[in-house]
C-alpha cells in the first residue's frame, strides 16, 4: 500500500499531527538548550573564532562568508557574550528547519510522514551534534529547508512569490556556507532531467540571479580581499598528491551512518540499490534529487583527497523525508520510531558519558568522550590572564589560530590587542593574518602563548626572553594540554 493508497488524514488529524510535532521538537530544543545553559562545554577554537568575527561584522571573513557571524552579533547583542548566547542560534535554527521540513513533507505525502520526518530530523545524531555548537550548517540547513519547500510551492502554481522565495532562501545560503550552491545545482538537474519540468527554467534562472545579488557583497569582499575565502574553500579540498584514497573514501561513507543515523543511512542505502523501482515515484525522484547528487560528490572528494563527516549535511534534508516515506509505505513505521528512540538515547549517552563515568567513579578515555576537545579552554583563559596581569601592558601573542580564539575569548577582559605569530612564510592563513599589522607592534613586549616547546625562531626575532613558565590543562581521559608561556621584550618585527 503506498501513501496515495491509503485514506489520507482529515483537518482533525492533520491538525494534531502538526500540535504533536511542534511539542515534540519543542522539547528536543528545550533540552538542548537547558544543556547549553549548563555550561558543560567550552567554545570551540571554531565558535570562538566566529565571535571574534561578530564584533566587526562585515561582508565576508577569511574562511567563510558572514552569516554565521552576523547571528553570533544579533544572539549576544541581546544576551550578553556567555557561551549559550553564542550558541543559542544553533538549536533555534534547527527547530525552525525541522517545522519547515514537515511542511515540505506535507506537501508531498501525509502529515503522518511529515510528523515522522519533523522529529526523525530533529532528532538525527549529526543534527544533535550541530544544534550544541555554533557552526554554519545550522543557518545552511534552514536556508536549504526553505528553499526547498518554496520550489515545491513555485512549481505547483508558477506563482512569482514563491520562486522570489526560493532565491531570497538560497541567496542567504550562500551567505551561510558556499554549499547551498549545491542545491541552485540540484535544482537545475531537476528541470533539465524532466521533461515536464522544464517550463521551469525561466523563473528558475530568475530566482538564481535573486540570490547571486543577495549573495553579491560577499562576491565583492572576496574581490576586493584577494579571494581569500575561495582559495580556503579550495585548500580544504586539498586536490593534490596521490589522488585515489579508498581508505579515506570507506572512512567518511563509514562516518554517513554516524551524521544520518544507523536506520535512516541503510535505509537510504537500500533506495539507492533498488534505484527505479523506489525513484520513479515523482516525489521521491524530487527528493532523491536534492540529496543523492551532493552525497555523490563528497564520496568523491573523499576518494580524492579528504572530505569531513559533515560535508554531506545537506544530504539529509530531503533524505530523510525520503527515508520516512518509504520505510512508512513498507509498513516498517516501527523502524521509524525505533531509530528515533536510538538517536535520543545515543545523544543522551553521549552528552552525557563523561558526567556518568565520573559519578561512578570511573574517569572516561579521551576516545570515548566527544566532548573532550570542547574543554580547557576557560582554564587556559584564566591561567593567561593571571599571566598579563603581571606583565602590564604585554600584548598577547598566540602561535596558531584555535589558541588565539579560543584566548581572545575567555581571557578577561578580552585582549583585542593581541598578534598571532605569523613570521614563518607572512603568507595569509586566516583572518587573524589578514587583519593584522605585525610592523605597528616593533619595540613592544608580548606575553607568548605557544603548545609548540620549540619557540626559538619566535624568540629570535625578540631582543629579550624571560624564563620558561608551563600552563598544563588537563582535559579529561588522562589526556591534558601543555603550553610553553614566556615573556618576551623588544619585538623586532619578522625580518
Amino acid at each position: 500500500m503506498t501513501v496515495t493508497d491509503r485514506a489520507q488524514p482529515t483537518g482533525v488529524e492533520v491538525e494534531r499531527y502538526w500540535r504533536n510535532t511542534l511539542y515534540a521538537v519543542f522539547a528536543v530544543t528545550v533540552a538542548r538548550l537547558v544543556w547549553l545553559a549548563l555550561g558543560k562545554a567550552d567554545l570551540y577554537p571554531d565558535e570562538a573564532q566566529y565571535w571574534v568575527w561578530s564584533l566587526h561584522p562585515a561582508f565576508g571573513y577569511y574562511s567563510k562568508p558572514p552569516l554565521v557571524a552576523w547571528l553570533i552579533a544579533l544572539t549576544t547583542g541581546l544576551l550578553g557574550d556567555g557561551e549559550l548566547a553564542v550558541r543559542v542560534a544553533a538549536p533555534l535554527l534547527h527547530f525552525g528547519t525541522a517545522l519547515v521540513l514537515f511542511a515540505v513533507a506535507r506537501r508531498l505525502y501525509d502529515a503522518r510522514i511529515a510528523a515522522w520526518s519533523a522529529v526523525v530530523y530533529a532528532t538525527l545524531p549529526g543534527v544533535s551534534a550541530s544544534a550544541i555548537i555554533m557552526s554554519t550548517d545550522a543557518p545552511l540547513l534552514l536556508c536549504w529547508t526553505i528553499a526547498l519547500y518554496a520550489f515545491l510551492r513555485a512549481r505547483e502554481d508558477g506563482a512569482w512569490r514563491w520562486w522570489a522565495a526560493v532565491g531570497v532562501a538560497a541567496g542567504f545560503g550562500l551567505l551561510a556556507k558556499y554549499a547551498m550552491a549545491y542545491w541552485l545545482v540540484s535544482a537545475l538537474l531537476f528541470l533539465l532531467v524532466f521533461r515536464a519540468e522544464r517550463r521551469h527554467l525561466p523563473r528558475f534562472f530568475a530566482a538564481a540571479a535573486l540570490a547571486l545579488a543577495i549573495y553579491a557583497p560577499n562576491f565583492f569582499w572576496n574581490l576586493a580581499h584577494g579571494w581569500v575565502s575561495y582559495h580556503h574553500t579550495e585548500d580544504n579540498a586539498a586536490f593534490h598528491g596521490v589522488m585515489f584514497h579508498p581508505g579515506h573514501l570507506l572512512e567518511f561513507f563509514g562516518s554517513q551512518f554516524g551524521v544520518f543515523g544507523p536506520v535512516p543511512f541503510a535505509a537510504l542505502i537500500a533506495i539507492v540499490a533498488q534505484g527505479r523501482r523506489v525513484l520513479k515515484a515523482p516525489n521521491a525522484a524530487l527528493l532523491a534529487m536534492f540529496a543523492l547528487p551532493t552525497l555523490a560528490m563528497m564520496l568523491v572528494v573523499s576518494m580524492l583527497s579528504r572530505a569531513e563527516p559533515n560535508w554531506a549535511a545537506p544530504t539529509y534534508v530531503s533524505a530523510t523525508v525520503l527515508v520516512v516515506a518509504w520505510l512508512i509505505e513498507c509498513g516498517w513505521w516501527w523502524a521509524v520510531a525505533g531509530s528515533v528512540a536510538l538517536h535520543v538515547a545515543l545523544a543522551a549517552a553521549v552528552l552525557e558519558a563523561h558526567d556518568m563515568a565520573a559519578a561512578f567513579g570511573y574517569e572516561l578515555p579521551a576516545k570515548y568522550d566527544i566532548l573532550h576537545r570542547l574543554r580547557g579552554y576557560r582554564r587556559l583563559g584564566v591561567a593567561v590572564g593571571r599571566l598579563l596581569r603581571e606583565h602590564p601592558g604585554a600584548v598577547l601573542l598566540a602561535e596558531n589560530r584555535e589558541d588565539m580564539a579560543a584566548l581572545l575569548y575567555y581571557v578577561r577582559p578580552h585582549p583585542f590587542n593581541a598578534l598571532k605569530w605569523n613570521g614563518g612564510d607572512n603568507l595569509v592563513h586566516d583572518q587573524f593574518d589578514l587583519d593584522a599589522k605585525p610592523q605597528s607592534y616593533i619595540g613592544d613586549n608580548f606575553l607568548l602563548v605557544s603548545p609548540n616547546p620549540d619557540i626559538a625562531h619566535i624568540i629570535s626575532r625578540f631582543a629579550s626572553a624571560g624564563p620558561i613558565e608551563h600552563i598544563i590543562i588537563p582535559i579529561g581521559g588522562g589526556e591534558s594540554r601543555h603550553y610553553i608561556v614566556r615573556y618576551l621584550e623588544g619585538f623586532e618585527g619578522y625580518r
